[in-house]
């Protein structure tokens, strides 16, 4: 049996006429970029969220970016943040001029200490960017407490938890700002490259609006230095066909996802999630103490894995120069050597699912 780790083409045939037709739509009009597809998807994002504002923009890292910039990052400020997490969380940290500020993460969660937050708070500081990963969502409630002590602004890096809940409220719509990707093996996909920033602050929407469009104030006219960041209208169109279906996606992949751990339970450190938390399931992720060993003999099967994330942020090359030390991060460094993924998406059958746990235990 062979095994698809997202499923992306499955994800196409199960709306082709639909994702066909709305592809067609846009290539009729030719009106590529900016087209009405986008204001569609945009406010079907909001009302989803219940957010009050929703950008869509040409990437999850854009996504931070004009999050960042609207709040006027640069250099000599400090953004704290988690080490373990893709590269984009810190690296437009960097490109701003700021210095990302790392705190270790929960052992249970993988999303940052909440606990080890303020210890980290100085005048340097200009914002807290918690990132909810797997596609569960950090401990807000205890972040926006302390960001409101410090009058500071919270960002949800959110590229893995779009439609996730968290005490019953989406996610996206809990901090002063929230970022998420599009990329097209995230739980909310599309056909290439997107994301969207998400705010209740009316003002930061209009400068986000504007950052988004090279700074423009109207056409030809820059009140600030921005991006060419906007989301191509193909993209929104694809969106707002599979935005019709998320709900009963996110569904299937909590399905998916409750399976795994009927099956893995006593086997394998299986994911926790937490009470108040609903997941979307961006990656099913068990630990091991013998992971490459065992990929290299699930990968004879035809069964593919990935770990996110390999190497925590502090010990990456390009982030030498801020002097972090191994050991620094014990609780990120740990996972990082342990963590792996598993194939999830809402197409796996429950076959599929019994072949690839049979097979992950006959080589712990």
């Amino acid at each position: 049996m062979r095994i698809d780790y997202a499923n992306l083409k499955t994800a196409y045939q199960a709306h082709q006429k639909e994702f066909d037709r709305a592809i067609e739509k846009v290539l009729k009009s030719a009106h590529y970029i900016m087209g009405p597809e986008v204001t569609e998807l945009e406010n079907k994002l909001t009302q989803f969220t219940q957010a009050k504002h929703s950008l869509s923009c040409s990437s999850g890292t854009d996504a931070l970016l004009l999050a960042l910039m609207a709040l006027d990052v640069g250099p000599g400020d400090e953004i704290i943040t988690s080490p373990f997490t893709f590269i984009s969380t810190a690296e437009t940290i960097v490109l701003l001029g700021a210095t990302p500020v790392f705190v270790d993460i929960k052992e249970d969660s993988y999303n940052i200490d909440a606990s080890q937050v303020e210890a980290k708070i100085n005048e340097k500081t200009k914002a807290i960017l918690p990132v909810s990963l797997y596609g569960q969502v950090a401990d807000m409630n205890e972040l926006n407490q302390i960001a409101e002590k410090y009058q500071l602004p919270v960002i949800e890096d959110a590229a893995q938890s779009f439609g996730a809940s968290y005490h019953g409220q989406k996610s996206c719509s809990l901090s002063t700002l929230a970022c998420t990707s599009f990329f097209p093996s995230k739980p909310l996909g599309c056909f290439g490259d997107a994301g969207a920033v998400f705010t209740n602050d009316s003002q930061l929407s209009e400068k986000m609006s504007s950052l988004r469009l090279h700074g423009q104030s109207k056409r030809y006219h820059h009140k600030h230095i921005g991006l060419g960041a906007r989301m191509d209208t193909l993209q929104a169109a694809v969106l707002s066909v599979k935005m019709d279906y998320y709900k009963d996606d996110i569904v299937n992949r909590q399905q998916v996802a409750e399976k795994y751990n009927n099956l893995l339970t006593g086997h394998v450190k299986t994911p926790i999630i937490h009470k108040f938390n609903s997941s979307v399931w961006a990656q099913y992720s068990i630990r091991l103490q013998n992971r490459e060993r065992v990929q290299k003999e699930l990968s004879k099967k035809e069964i593919p894995t990935a770990v996110h994330y390999p190497q925590p942020l502090h010990l990456q090359d390009c982030f030498t120069y801020l002097g972090y030390q191994k050991g620094d991060f014990p609780v990120s460094e740990n996972v990082s050597n342990e963590i792996m993924s598993l194939p999830m998406n809402p197409y796996l059958r429950e076959d599929e699912q019994a072949y690839i746990v049979k097979e992950l235990v006959s080589c712990l």
